[in-house]
């Protein structure tokens, strides 16, 4: 099963690095956010990726690209213009990059991967949030109710998508964030069948609005819900505590061994 990660966003709201590389390339540790997200769910199973890319994509190319300058040692010689890499290791990813515009919506980002997902069932998350959530569990459960889509509920300060939730996870509506106290909110680590492509127009389309919105109202939405660990790095603050969090050795998000 193929997971989309949203990696194309300006990130404007962490801005002391992001006008250097995207928010998904900000290192947690020595690593970018971004291969955090990936290790989770390749811990369980899931190996194959289509990342949705737009500002500083080249970045993020060239990462992949270098992974083994990245992640091994290497001997250059010069006088003989060769290169060994020694003891490197090979994440056992295969990794689809897309241009999918510099400007472009998510629901238009979404849209642009189509030809990429085929008529399957697909994960998706963003690529600036990490947790513990089960990944298995949360397939099993959007399997189990047979519905277009699901996604990963999270108890947080109000910042994001808000969701009405009734019994046995039924999402009855799905309101855009307002200020407003501490709310079940869509934290990603989302589970869709491909008839969602049928509710996202185009490029202008914000996949928060009107797609998760209709879904909703067709009663074909479901909240997995999760009490465990999650955070969004969108700010700076987040950022250093997502590292502190790395550093102290006891990252609740690195499920991996």
């Amino acid at each position: 099963m193929k997971v989309v990660i949203l990696a194309g966003g300006l990130g404007t709201r962490i801005s002391e690095e992001s006008h250097l590389k995207p928010k998904p390339m900000i290192e947690i540790g020595d690593k970018p956010i971004l291969w955090h997200i990936m290790k989770e769910y390749s811990h369980f199973g899931f190996n194959e990726f289509i990342i949705c890319l737009g500002y500083k994509q080249h970045i993020v190319k060239e990462f992949f690209a270098d992974y083994y300058l990245y992640s091994s040692d290497v001997t250059f010689d010069l006088s003989k213009n060769t290169m060994e890499v020694h003891n490197h290791y090979a994440e056992p990813w295969k990794v689809t990059l897309v241009d999918t515009g510099l400007h472009t919506m998510t629901g238009g980002r979404i849209a642009r991967i189509k030809e990429y997902i085929g008529n399957e069932t697909f994960m998706l998350t963003y690529g600036d949030g990490v947790s513990d959530v089960d990944i298995g569990k949360l397939l099993e459960f959007h399997r189990s109710h047979g519905k277009i889509g699901t996604l990963t509920a999270i108890a947080v300060d109000q910042r994001f998508g808000v969701l009405d939730i009734g019994k046995e996870g039924v999402i009855h509506e799905f309101a855009e964030k307002e200020e407003k106290d501490s709310s079940v909110v869509n934290g990603g680590y989302m589970v869709f069948e491909p008839q969602i492509f049928d509710y996202i127009e185009g490029d202008e389309t914000v996949f928060e609005k009107d797609p998760l919105k209709k879904l909703a109202h067709d009663d074909e939405l479901r909240a997995f819900l999760h009490r465990g660990f999650w955070k969004c790095m969108d700010t700076q603050r987040e950022k250093e505590q997502l590292e502190k969090l790395w550093a102290s050795g006891n990252a609740p998000w690195k499920v991996w061994k």
